[in-house]
């Protein structure tokens, strides 16, 4: 049972994910999650308002319990599989994040001040949501995928679009990490 609450190591979760990757290559689909955004759009009606989503949603129907094994797995980590929400971090990093305002640093997975109830109700809480929101979406379809997909579907296939998108991907991330963050705490 202790091998089930611990983090899984690299040659355990790795294999997973290639074995996954092999029966989506298999079955002839795609892995990637914005895709599944897509269809649950498309579901919802959005055809009504954006040619884009005038699709046969039941061709990605596969993809839909993909969103449902992420938000039951989701579920069942955060709850069960966390012995301790405390986390090792380097003192460094403590200090930083500390410095920065947040208060129970190393103590939580998820900040209070990012995913708290007073971050969702406060204006600047939803400006940021709101406009992350929109740069994800609008980045996602620019580069014709997220993280996942490229990372995961495209560099497996060798696809060079994909290598370019996974190098903006990382590129944007220590931006946000060092330049936008910052400003915004």
């Amino acid at each position: 049972m202790d091998f089930i609450l611990q983090p899984w190591p690299w040659y355990i979760g790795g294999p997973l994910i290639a074995i996954s990757l092999l029966l989506y290559f298999y079955f002839g689909k795609n892995f990637g999650a914005s895709t599944n955004f897509d269809t649950l759009c498309t579901m919802a009606g959005a055809g009504k308002v954006s040619d884009y989503f005038k699709k046969d949603w039941k061709e990605r129907d596969f993809a839909l319990l993909f969103v449902v094994g992420l938000i039951i797995g989701g579920f069942i980590s955060a709850w069960y599989l966390i012995p301790n929400p405390a986390i090792d971090l380097n003192p460094t990093t403590v200090k930083e994040l500390t410095d920065l305002g947040f208060l129970n640093v190393g103590n939580q997975y998820f900040p209070d001040e990012i995913f708290g109830e007073e971050a969702f109700s406060s204006i600047k809480g939803f400006l940021i949501l709101i406009v992350s929101g929109i740069l994800i979406g609008f980045g996602t379809r620019y580069a014709g995928g997220c993280t996942s997909g490229h990372a995961i579907t495209g560099l497996s296939s060798l696809q060079f679009p994909s290598l370019l998108a996974v190098i903006g991907f990382f590129i944007g991330g220590i931006i946000a990490t060092w330049f936008i963050i910052p400003m915004l705490f």
